[in-house]
């Protein structure tokens, strides 16, 4: 495994932070404060910090005919698991941005994808190739 990220994000509320994270998304959690929360997520470390003013700007730029959330960030998983991770939110009633689906069908680059944003407003993608060596492939 490559060696695990971090990235610090802001949030407006822990309580609804650790919903998302942790209920939602099973990541167990690490160290805390009152200003923020570490999250195990997917074996990488995000930590979710307290801007209780939190006013999210997003971007959209265009891809495969979506118009992708930027910034965004996420995790490239096995095929499998995405897919039941997709059906699992499902479930839940979870909202996309963009729904499950196939992006770059029959192409180097084909991959399943969603993208969702969390409570306060951080765009996040889940993809997965069926081949992960395609995963920088031109």
């Amino acid at each position: 495994m490559p060696q695990p990220f971090h990235l610090a994000i802001p949030v407006h509320s822990l309580p609804a932070a650790r919903g998302f994270y942790g209920d939602l998304f099973g990541c167990p959690e690490g160290r805390s404060s009152d200003e923020w929360v570490d999250f195990d997520f997917f074996g990488h470390q995000v930590v979710a910090h307290l801007d209780p003013g939190r006013k999210p700007h997003v971007h959209h730029n265009e891809v495969d005919g979506h118009d992708v959330p930027v910034p965004h960030f996420g995790v490239v998983m096995e095929w499998s698991a995405w897919h039941q991770l997709a059906e699992r939110l499902r479930a839940r009633g979870v909202r996309f941005e963009i729904e499950p689906g196939i992006r770059f069908a029959g192409q180097v680059g084909e991959q399943a994808t969603m993208f969702l944003y969390d409570p306060s407003g951080n765009a996040l993608e889940f993809k997965a190739f069926r081949d992960p060596s395609r995963l920088f492939a031109k």
